[in-house]
Protein backbone atom coordinates (compact mmCIF):
# COMPACT_ATOMS: atom_id res chain seq x y z
CA UNK A 1 0.00 0.00 0.00
CA UNK A 2 2.72 2.46 1.20
CA UNK A 3 5.24 1.15 -2.07
CA UNK A 4 6.54 4.47 -3.37
CA UNK A 5 6.72 6.10 0.02
CA UNK A 6 10.39 6.62 1.40
CA UNK A 7 11.02 6.70 5.51
CA UNK A 8 14.06 7.69 7.24
CA UNK A 9 14.57 6.26 10.49
CA UNK A 10 16.88 7.88 13.22
CA UNK A 11 18.47 4.63 15.44
CA UNK A 12 16.22 5.16 18.35
CA UNK A 13 14.73 2.88 21.51
CA UNK A 14 11.25 1.14 21.50
CA UNK A 15 8.26 3.28 20.23
CA UNK A 16 10.09 4.83 17.07
CA UNK A 17 11.58 1.77 15.74
CA UNK A 18 8.00 0.07 15.99
CA UNK A 19 7.00 2.95 14.01
CA UNK A 20 9.47 2.28 11.06
CA UNK A 21 8.37 -1.27 11.70
CA UNK A 22 4.83 -0.26 10.91
CA UNK A 23 5.58 1.55 7.93
CA UNK A 24 8.08 -1.57 6.72
CA UNK A 25 5.15 -3.63 6.93
CA UNK A 26 2.75 -1.69 4.91
CA UNK A 27 5.21 -1.55 1.99
CA UNK A 28 7.19 1.61 2.38
CA UNK A 29 10.86 1.75 1.68
CA UNK A 30 12.52 2.57 5.48
CA UNK A 31 15.82 2.83 5.62
CA UNK A 32 16.96 2.74 9.28
CA UNK A 33 20.18 4.91 10.21
CA UNK A 34 21.91 3.39 12.51
CA UNK A 35 24.96 3.72 14.54
CA UNK A 36 28.15 2.46 13.69
CA UNK A 37 28.31 0.78 17.08
CA UNK A 38 25.31 -0.59 18.72
CA UNK A 39 24.47 1.80 21.88
CA UNK A 40 24.51 -1.64 24.16
CA UNK A 41 27.09 -3.61 24.06
CA UNK A 42 26.58 -7.21 23.39
CA UNK A 43 22.62 -6.24 22.12
CA UNK A 44 21.17 -8.92 18.86
CA UNK A 45 22.84 -8.43 16.00
CA UNK A 46 19.51 -8.32 14.12
CA UNK A 47 16.30 -6.24 15.49
CA UNK A 48 12.83 -7.31 14.74
CA UNK A 49 11.99 -4.37 14.82
CA UNK A 50 14.35 -3.57 11.56
CA UNK A 51 12.38 -6.08 9.28
CA UNK A 52 11.60 -5.33 6.03
CA UNK A 53 13.75 -2.01 6.31
CA UNK A 54 17.86 -1.41 5.27
CA UNK A 55 20.12 -0.59 6.98
CA UNK A 56 23.20 2.42 6.26
CA UNK A 57 25.81 3.03 9.35
CA UNK A 58 26.48 6.86 10.53
CA UNK A 59 28.11 8.17 12.84
CA UNK A 60 25.61 11.41 13.19
CA UNK A 61 28.63 13.46 15.02
CA UNK A 62 31.00 13.14 11.62
CA UNK A 63 30.37 15.87 9.33
CA UNK A 64 30.94 13.38 6.46
CA UNK A 65 28.31 11.30 7.28
CA UNK A 66 25.64 13.97 8.43
CA UNK A 67 25.92 15.12 4.56
CA UNK A 68 25.66 11.79 3.39
CA UNK A 69 22.29 11.56 5.90
CA UNK A 70 20.98 14.92 4.52
CA UNK A 71 21.44 14.03 0.95
CA UNK A 72 19.07 10.69 2.32
CA UNK A 73 16.73 13.23 3.44
CA UNK A 74 16.34 15.06 0.36
CA UNK A 75 15.07 11.81 -1.09
CA UNK A 76 12.51 10.99 1.68
CA UNK A 77 8.89 11.93 2.21
CA UNK A 78 8.92 11.36 6.37
CA UNK A 79 12.02 11.18 8.55
CA UNK A 80 11.34 9.62 11.98
CA UNK A 81 13.76 10.34 15.41
CA UNK A 82 12.59 9.30 18.62
CA UNK A 83 15.23 11.22 21.06
CA UNK A 84 14.39 13.70 23.75
CA UNK A 85 13.82 17.32 22.62
CA UNK A 86 17.23 19.28 21.29
CA UNK A 87 18.56 16.23 20.69
CA UNK A 88 18.93 16.61 16.75
CA UNK A 89 19.14 20.62 16.66
CA UNK A 90 22.20 19.86 18.58
CA UNK A 91 23.00 17.51 15.87
CA UNK A 92 22.17 20.39 13.21
CA UNK A 93 19.74 18.04 11.92
CA UNK A 94 16.56 19.55 13.34
CA UNK A 95 13.24 19.78 11.73
CA UNK A 96 14.31 23.68 10.15
CA UNK A 97 17.42 22.13 8.29
CA UNK A 98 16.06 18.86 7.05
CA UNK A 99 13.13 20.61 5.73
CA UNK A 100 15.36 23.35 3.96
CA UNK A 101 16.80 20.31 1.95
CA UNK A 102 13.14 18.79 1.68
CA UNK A 103 10.59 21.47 1.97
CA UNK A 104 8.13 18.01 1.41
CA UNK A 105 9.50 16.28 4.39
CA UNK A 106 6.80 15.03 7.10
CA UNK A 107 9.10 15.13 10.26
CA UNK A 108 7.80 12.63 12.89
CA UNK A 109 8.94 12.66 16.39
CA UNK A 110 8.50 10.46 19.20
CA UNK A 111 8.98 11.32 22.28
CA UNK A 112 7.07 10.43 25.88
CA UNK A 113 6.13 13.85 27.49
CA UNK A 114 5.93 16.30 24.14
CA UNK A 115 8.45 19.01 22.23
CA UNK A 116 7.07 21.36 25.14
CA UNK A 117 5.79 21.60 28.42
CA UNK A 118 7.77 21.43 31.64
CA UNK A 119 8.41 18.02 31.72
CA UNK A 120 9.29 17.76 27.78
CA UNK A 121 13.33 17.49 29.58
CA UNK A 122 12.75 14.85 31.62
CA UNK A 123 13.17 11.07 31.30
CA UNK A 124 10.35 8.87 31.10
CA UNK A 125 9.01 5.32 30.60
CA UNK A 126 5.97 3.92 29.45
CA UNK A 127 4.21 3.50 32.76
CA UNK A 128 5.14 7.32 33.73
CA UNK A 129 3.51 8.94 30.98
CA UNK A 130 0.10 6.81 30.87
CA UNK A 131 0.12 7.37 34.20
CA UNK A 132 0.06 10.95 33.91
CA UNK A 133 -2.09 10.94 31.45
CA UNK A 134 -5.21 9.33 32.53
CA UNK A 135 -4.67 5.98 30.93
CA UNK A 136 -3.44 4.06 33.43
CA UNK A 137 -6.19 4.78 36.39
CA UNK A 138 -8.70 2.01 35.00
CA UNK A 139 -5.63 -0.74 34.52
CA UNK A 140 -6.61 -2.88 37.75
CA UNK A 141 -9.15 -4.00 40.12
CA UNK A 142 -10.28 -2.28 42.61
CA UNK A 143 -8.04 -1.99 45.60
CA UNK A 144 -4.78 -3.30 43.60
CA UNK A 145 -2.22 -0.99 42.61
CA UNK A 146 -2.55 0.18 38.51
CA UNK A 147 -0.97 -2.26 36.15
CA UNK A 148 -1.31 -2.35 32.14
CA UNK A 149 0.54 -4.36 29.74
CA UNK A 150 3.85 -3.63 29.55
CA UNK A 151 4.65 -0.83 26.52
CA UNK A 152 1.35 -1.80 25.10
CA UNK A 153 -1.01 1.19 26.18
CA UNK A 154 1.83 4.42 26.23
CA UNK A 155 4.96 3.04 23.66
CA UNK A 156 3.06 1.17 20.94
CA UNK A 157 -0.73 2.80 21.19
CA UNK A 158 -0.52 6.73 22.15
CA UNK A 159 3.25 6.07 20.60
CA UNK A 160 4.19 4.72 17.61
CA UNK A 161 0.84 4.24 16.53
CA UNK A 162 -0.52 8.13 16.36
CA UNK A 163 3.15 8.90 14.94
CA UNK A 164 2.43 6.73 12.00
CA UNK A 165 -1.07 8.43 11.93
CA UNK A 166 0.49 11.69 12.04
CA UNK A 167 2.79 11.28 9.48
CA UNK A 168 0.71 9.85 6.98
CA UNK A 169 -1.57 12.58 7.49
CA UNK A 170 1.39 15.12 6.57
CA UNK A 171 2.29 12.95 3.55
CA UNK A 172 -0.84 13.58 2.65
CA UNK A 173 -1.37 16.91 2.71
CA UNK A 174 2.51 17.42 1.34
CA UNK A 175 1.65 15.83 -1.82
CA UNK A 176 -0.90 18.03 -2.16
CA UNK A 177 0.41 20.89 -1.10
CA UNK A 178 3.78 20.60 -1.42
CA UNK A 179 4.42 21.62 1.73
CA UNK A 180 6.37 19.84 4.61
CA UNK A 181 5.46 19.34 8.33
CA UNK A 182 6.41 18.69 11.90
CA UNK A 183 4.83 15.85 13.69
CA UNK A 184 4.60 16.13 17.48
CA UNK A 185 3.39 12.41 18.58
CA UNK A 186 3.61 12.35 22.43
CA UNK A 187 2.83 9.57 24.07
CA UNK A 188 1.21 11.61 26.92
CA UNK A 189 -1.21 12.97 23.93
CA UNK A 190 -1.75 9.60 22.06
CA UNK A 191 -2.28 7.66 25.23
CA UNK A 192 -5.15 10.66 26.85
CA UNK A 193 -6.62 10.40 23.39
CA UNK A 194 -7.71 6.74 23.24
CA UNK A 195 -9.09 7.09 26.40
CA UNK A 196 -11.74 9.35 24.82
CA UNK A 197 -14.02 5.72 24.40
CA UNK A 198 -13.82 5.44 28.02
CA UNK A 199 -14.68 9.26 28.83
CA UNK A 200 -17.55 8.60 26.72
CA UNK A 201 -18.96 6.06 28.76
CA UNK A 202 -19.37 9.00 31.33
CA UNK A 203 -21.89 10.89 29.43
CA UNK A 204 -24.25 8.10 29.91
CA UNK A 205 -22.84 7.26 33.88
CA UNK A 206 -21.65 3.93 32.43
CA UNK A 207 -18.22 5.46 33.92
CA UNK A 208 -17.69 6.33 37.57
CA UNK A 209 -14.38 8.47 38.72
CA UNK A 210 -13.92 5.79 41.05
CA UNK A 211 -12.02 2.65 40.36
CA UNK A 212 -14.16 -0.66 40.20
CA UNK A 213 -17.56 1.08 40.13
CA UNK A 214 -18.10 1.12 36.22
CA UNK A 215 -18.86 -1.23 33.86
CA UNK A 216 -15.65 -2.66 32.54
CA UNK A 217 -13.35 -2.43 35.71
CA UNK A 218 -15.79 -3.56 38.46
CA UNK A 219 -18.31 -6.25 37.08
CA UNK A 220 -17.79 -10.33 37.91
CA UNK A 221 -18.88 -10.43 34.30
CA UNK A 222 -15.71 -8.53 33.00
CA UNK A 223 -12.77 -9.98 34.92
CA UNK A 224 -10.19 -12.48 34.14
CA UNK A 225 -10.23 -15.74 36.60
CA UNK A 226 -7.45 -17.98 37.95
CA UNK A 227 -8.38 -21.57 37.05
CA UNK A 228 -7.20 -24.91 38.57
CA UNK A 229 -3.78 -25.30 36.79
CA UNK A 230 -2.37 -21.76 37.41
CA UNK A 231 -4.12 -20.54 34.18
CA UNK A 232 -6.49 -17.61 33.29
CA UNK A 233 -9.49 -17.26 31.78
CA UNK A 234 -11.03 -13.82 30.02
CA UNK A 235 -14.87 -12.78 30.70
CA UNK A 236 -16.31 -9.91 29.36
CA UNK A 237 -19.77 -10.70 28.18
CA UNK A 238 -21.36 -7.22 29.13
CA UNK A 239 -24.56 -7.28 26.47
CA UNK A 240 -27.76 -8.76 28.42
CA UNK A 241 -27.82 -11.49 25.63
CA UNK A 242 -24.02 -12.89 26.31
CA UNK A 243 -24.22 -12.66 29.67
CA UNK A 244 -27.64 -14.99 29.54
CA UNK A 245 -25.26 -17.08 27.55
CA UNK A 246 -22.78 -16.97 29.75
CA UNK A 247 -24.75 -18.57 32.66
CA UNK A 248 -26.32 -20.92 30.82
CA UNK A 249 -22.87 -22.32 30.31
CA UNK A 250 -22.15 -22.38 34.02
CA UNK A 251 -25.34 -23.52 34.82
CA UNK A 252 -26.22 -20.41 37.19
CA UNK A 253 -29.66 -18.81 35.13
CA UNK A 254 -31.88 -19.96 37.60
CA UNK A 255 -29.47 -18.28 40.75
CA UNK A 256 -31.42 -15.28 41.86
CA UNK A 257 -28.30 -13.24 42.45
CA UNK A 258 -26.48 -13.76 39.00
CA UNK A 259 -29.58 -12.62 36.96
CA UNK A 260 -29.03 -8.97 38.59
CA UNK A 261 -26.37 -8.43 36.01
CA UNK A 262 -26.16 -4.19 36.70
CA UNK A 263 -26.64 -4.60 40.60
CA UNK A 264 -23.32 -3.03 41.66
CA UNK A 265 -24.09 -3.68 45.16
CA UNK A 266 -23.42 -7.35 44.24
CA UNK A 267 -20.47 -7.37 42.00
CA UNK A 268 -18.12 -8.18 44.20
CA UNK A 269 -19.49 -11.06 46.35
CA UNK A 270 -20.35 -12.46 42.52
CA UNK A 271 -16.51 -12.30 41.50
CA UNK A 272 -15.48 -13.92 44.56
CA UNK A 273 -18.09 -16.91 43.51
CA UNK A 274 -16.36 -16.81 39.90
CA UNK A 275 -13.54 -17.07 41.36
CA UNK A 276 -14.51 -20.47 43.14
CA UNK A 277 -15.75 -21.77 40.36
CA UNK A 278 -13.21 -21.06 37.68
CA UNK A 279 -10.64 -22.24 40.47
CA UNK A 280 -12.14 -25.90 40.14
CA UNK A 281 -11.09 -26.80 36.92
CA UNK A 282 -8.29 -26.11 34.27
CA UNK A 283 -7.86 -23.33 32.14
CA UNK A 284 -8.05 -25.54 29.05
CA UNK A 285 -11.52 -27.12 30.12
CA UNK A 286 -13.31 -23.95 30.49
CA UNK A 287 -11.87 -22.83 27.17
CA UNK A 288 -13.51 -25.67 25.46
CA UNK A 289 -16.88 -25.44 27.53
CA UNK A 290 -17.27 -21.90 25.95
CA UNK A 291 -15.58 -22.65 22.88
CA UNK A 292 -17.76 -21.75 19.75
CA UNK A 293 -20.03 -19.40 21.97
CA UNK A 294 -20.89 -15.99 22.21
CA UNK A 295 -20.82 -15.76 25.55
CA UNK A 296 -17.73 -13.92 25.78
CA UNK A 297 -15.25 -16.10 27.39
CA UNK A 298 -11.76 -17.18 26.05
CA UNK A 299 -8.48 -18.25 27.79
CA UNK A 300 -5.52 -15.90 28.01
CA UNK A 301 -2.95 -17.34 26.10
CA UNK A 302 0.83 -16.24 25.91
CA UNK A 303 2.11 -15.27 22.66
CA UNK A 304 3.61 -18.82 21.92
CA UNK A 305 0.01 -19.86 22.47
CA UNK A 306 -1.58 -17.67 20.95
CA UNK A 307 0.36 -18.86 17.73
CA UNK A 308 -0.61 -22.38 17.59
CA UNK A 309 -4.24 -21.48 18.52
CA UNK A 310 -6.45 -22.58 15.87
CA UNK A 311 -8.17 -19.02 14.63
CA UNK A 312 -4.71 -17.17 15.01
CA UNK A 313 -3.14 -20.35 13.04
CA UNK A 314 -5.85 -19.76 10.40
CA UNK A 315 -5.23 -16.39 9.81
CA UNK A 316 -1.39 -16.84 10.41
CA UNK A 317 -1.61 -13.65 12.47
CA UNK A 318 1.79 -15.29 14.79
CA UNK A 319 5.00 -16.32 12.05
CA UNK A 320 8.00 -17.28 13.16
CA UNK A 321 10.82 -15.68 11.14
CA UNK A 322 14.64 -16.91 11.13
CA UNK A 323 13.78 -18.75 14.82
CA UNK A 324 12.07 -15.60 15.48
CA UNK A 325 8.67 -15.87 16.97
CA UNK A 326 7.10 -12.51 15.54
CA UNK A 327 3.37 -11.04 14.73
CA UNK A 328 2.21 -10.90 11.26
CA UNK A 329 1.90 -7.46 9.44
CA UNK A 330 -1.51 -5.80 10.30
CA UNK A 331 -4.23 -4.59 9.22
CA UNK A 332 -4.88 -7.07 5.93
CA UNK A 333 -5.88 -5.63 2.53
CA UNK A 334 -8.05 -6.96 0.22
CA UNK A 335 -6.13 -7.80 -3.56
CA UNK A 336 -3.29 -7.93 -1.43
CA UNK A 337 -1.07 -11.46 -0.56
CA UNK A 338 -0.47 -11.61 3.37
CA UNK A 339 3.42 -12.01 2.89
CA UNK A 340 6.44 -13.32 5.32
CA UNK A 341 8.13 -10.35 6.78
CA UNK A 342 11.71 -9.73 5.44
CA UNK A 343 14.48 -10.76 7.03
CA UNK A 344 16.08 -7.90 9.56
CA UNK A 345 18.80 -6.28 8.34
CA UNK A 346 22.44 -6.30 9.74
CA UNK A 347 23.93 -3.06 10.82
CA UNK A 348 24.83 -1.23 7.54
CA UNK A 349 23.89 -3.91 5.44
CA UNK A 350 22.74 -1.77 2.69
CA UNK A 351 25.56 1.06 3.00
CA UNK A 352 27.04 0.74 -0.10
CA UNK A 353 23.30 -0.12 -1.93
CA UNK A 354 21.71 3.51 -0.41
CA UNK A 355 24.88 5.58 -0.64
CA UNK A 356 25.15 4.98 -4.54
CA UNK A 357 21.45 5.61 -5.37
CA UNK A 358 21.49 8.73 -3.45
CA UNK A 359 21.63 11.93 -5.32
CA UNK A 360 25.08 13.93 -5.87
Amino acid sequence: MLRGTRIVEIEALGPAPFAGMLFADLGADVIVVHRKQAAVPGAPQRSLLDRGKRSIALDLKNADDVAVLMRLVATADGLIEGFRPGVMERLGLGPEACLAANPRLVYGRMTGWGQHGPLAGAAGHDMNYIGLSGALWYASLPGEPPMAPPTLVGDIGGGALYLVIGMLAGIMNARASGEGSVVDAAIVDGSAHMMNLLMSLAQSGALAAERGQSLLDGPHWCRVYRTSDGGFISVQCVEPKFYALFLDRLDLTTDPQFTNQFDRELWQKLSNRLATIFAAKPRDEWATLFDGSDACVSPVLSPQEAALHPHMAARRSWLTVDGVLQAAAAPRFSGWEQKTPAKSPMRGEHDAEIRAGLPS
